[in-house]
């Protein structure tokens, strides 16, 4: 049982800027969110829908991650997510004062990119688990669940 209660909770951790936050942030400023969807992507409406597309995957996601449905092909999606919005969001490089001492923008940015990388980095790891035979079983079985909560049999529970 307390197996199950630590893995239900580092689940919860890796979705929790997700869900509920950041999808909740979604709804309750859609047009903030909108806003700043449209400066990396200047048509409105293609903004709209990336910010719809976003919220689907933050809310679906971890969902599925937390419940263990599916839940490798979920983060490797939520992976996905985080290093597109890396990429789209956390432009350091664009940055004028980026440096790596004193006080600077571009800097701030640059920790929240990593942050971001960090964290698609830890959902692939419960994509893929820890080695090279995970990936191979993911692409086999791409919709297979890791069975997170399935007791262990080797006696620690």
């Amino acid at each position: 049982m307390l197996t199950v209660l630590i893995e239900f909770a580092i689940r919860c951790l890796m979705v929790a800027l997700f869900l509920p936050f950041s999808a909740l942030d979604k709804v309750l400023n859609l047009k903030v969110a909108i806003s700043q969807a449209s400066q990396a992507i200047p048509n409105r409406l293609f903004a709209i829908l990336l910010i719809a597309g976003g919220f689907f995957i933050e809310v679906f996601m971890s969902l599925a991650l937390v419940t263990g449905v599916a839940d490798r092909l979920a983060a490797l999606i939520l992976a996905g997510y985080c290093l597109l919005t890396a990429l789209l969001w956390k432009q350091f490089w664009t940055k004028p004062d980026f440096r790596l001492k004193g006080a600077s923008n571009g800097r701030d940015v640059f920790w929240d990119f990593l942050k971001n990388a960090a964290l698609a980095g830890g959902f692939l790891l419960l994509a893929f688990g820890s080695n090279g035979s995970g990936v191979q079983q993911f692409l086999h079985h791409p919709f297979a669940s890791s069975q997170p909560y399935a007791t262990v049999r080797s006696g620690i529970q």
